[in-house]
């Protein structure tokens, strides 16, 4: 019993640790933590899709933490909810720089967290994770943490205080919302060229089946009934084609589609790939976000600026395990 108590493993593993050290506490303890590494090693390409996420705030800091599992029925163990609360107010009280500084820090217990975590996996012979960690400092900071599950949490950093209801309703936008940055002007360079990428793409695909859609109603031929090669054997077996409109369909299908693809105007691709750009910012970005929690769809920017023109958010975080 002494020996589970300093180390939160099962009764027979403490009982076989006493055994193997001759009861020698130091050695039992050096023996669990080994289990818990062996363990650990053996569970290591296992999925870890459930947990908890965890959120504290001192003063200006804020820390989002998740203690991550396999499964649903560990995650809502006591001892695991336990070692993931042990663990948030290890990386408030430290604010450690990364995950791997955290993981460093050291618990009441003596284990570091790394160590903790690969003891708990020894206990349950499930693997856990520290899975994500985050510091957010900013002169006022809310955080949130979905209640129904516990894993999916936010953090907000605003550059003065502002109204509870205010800081609630901003932190559960970036939970609920998932806005990739603050603003247009912030947002990676990377997840711009990305999405211009993609909508470029999607562009020129949608002109060219345009062309080839005008191209086949032309011919008498219902796009509908062509629009893969599976459609086409599959109707034309149902006789809802004929062998001769199938024929004529592929070739639609592949002249038509290589002739408007080689001659799109590539001013008019630009456009409207920018224009698609410009809508995954404004839906993508915190301040241009339309509020959740107004009635008038003003963006989030708005909402802020009405109660104090002066507040704004200058750091979020997120991290939810149901992604």
């Amino acid at each position: 019993m002494k020996l589970r108590k300093m180390t939160s493993a099962g009764m027979m593993d403490c009982k076989k640790a006493l055994e193997e050290a001759e009861g020698d506490f130091e050695k039992a303890i050096g023996i669990i933590r080994e289990k818990g590494k062996l363990v650990a090693a053996k569970r290591a390409d296992r999925e870890t899709s459930e947990g908890a996420v965890k959120a504290r705030i001192a003063g200006t800091k804020a820390i989002l933490v998740c203690l991550g599992c396999e499964t649903d029925f560990v995650s809502r163990n006591a001892d695991f909810q336990s070692l993931a609360d042990a663990i948030a107010d290890v990386a408030i009280a430290a604010c450690p720089a990364d995950l791997e500084g955290l993981k460093a820090c050291k618990m009441a217990d003596g284990y570091t967290v790394e160590e903790a975590v690969e003891a708990q996996t020894g206990k349950t012979g499930e693997k856990h994770v520290l899975a994500y960690y985050a510091l957010v400092e900013a002169p006022f900071v809310a955080q949130y943490i979905h209640t129904l599950n516990g894993k999916l949490g936010a953090l907000v950093g605003f550059n003065k205080e502002v109204p509870a209801e205010l800081a609630k309703g901003v932190v559960m936008q970036v939970a609920s919302m998932n806005p990739v940055s603050i603003s247009k002007e912030d947002c990676p360079q990377s997840v711009i060229d990305n999405e211009l990428a993609v909508a470029l793409q999607k562009t020129k695909e949608e002109l060219v089946q345009k062309a080839v859609d005008a191209a086949l109603k032309k011919e008498g031929i219902n796009p509908a009934h062509v629009d893969s090669e599976d459609h086409i054997e599959s109707n034309t077996a149902k006789g809802w084609i004929t062998a001769e409109q199938a024929a004529k369909a592929r070739e639609i299908i592949k002249t038509v589609g290589e002739q408007k693809a080689a001659s799109l105007p590539e001013q008019m691709v630009q456009g409207i790939a920018q224009g698609r750009l410009q809508k995954f910012l404004k839906e993508n970005t915190l301040e241009e976000q339309e509020y959740q929690m107004s009635d008038n769809k003003e963006t989030v920017k708005a909402a802020i600026e009405a109660v104090d023109k002066d507040a704004k958010v200058v750091a979020f975080k997120r991290f939810a395990l149901t992604d």
